[in-house]
């Protein structure tokens, strides 16, 4: 059973989602009892190699409020797990021009904190313009034969 600890909706609204991974984090103590609480934000955050190893740059997971001084750094980068195969294919396809990694959500599996990630292109104005545009028709269409 797979419970949503945090969701980037952003993510797919300005980027164009080729591929998704599922990837294990490795947190702290109180990063997991935060993260169990849904203090998390991935809004701004992506991920980035460091020599062959992938790591989670920017997400923001609140200080747990009951760990008194043994509290982690809300906006370190965290290691994320994948396995090498994984992680190769990875460097190689990021290493291309205008694809990027971007976590979509963060989620419980299990007892595990996981994290999906989507290799993705960015996407330009005109394309989100128009993925709007498609999103009312259909909206639309569907309101019509409801009706019917």
């Amino acid at each position: 059973m797979e419970r949503n600890l945090c969701v980037n909706r952003e993510a797919r609204y300005n980027y164009e989602v080729e591929e998704t991974y599922e990837a294990g984090l490795c947190l702290q103590g109180t990063e997991v009892k935060s993260c169990r609480m849904g203090r998390v934000s991935l809004k701004e955050s992506y991920a980035r190699f460091v020599g062959e190893e992938l790591y989670l740059v920017d997400a923001h997971i609140s200080p747990y409020p009951h760990a008194a001084g043994l509290n982690h750094r809300p906006d370190r980068p965290r290691k994320l797990l994948l396995h090498k195969q994984q992680l190769r294919r990875l460097l190689g396809k990021v290493s291309q021009r205008g694809l990027t990694l971007v976590p979509l959500r963060m989620y419980l599996k299990g007892r595990w904190i996981k994290l999906e990630l989507a290799l993705a292109r960015g996407r330009k104005l005109f394309d989100k313009r128009e993925e709007l545009k498609r999103r009312a028709e259909e909206r639309e269409l569907r309101r019509a034969l409801k009706l019917r």
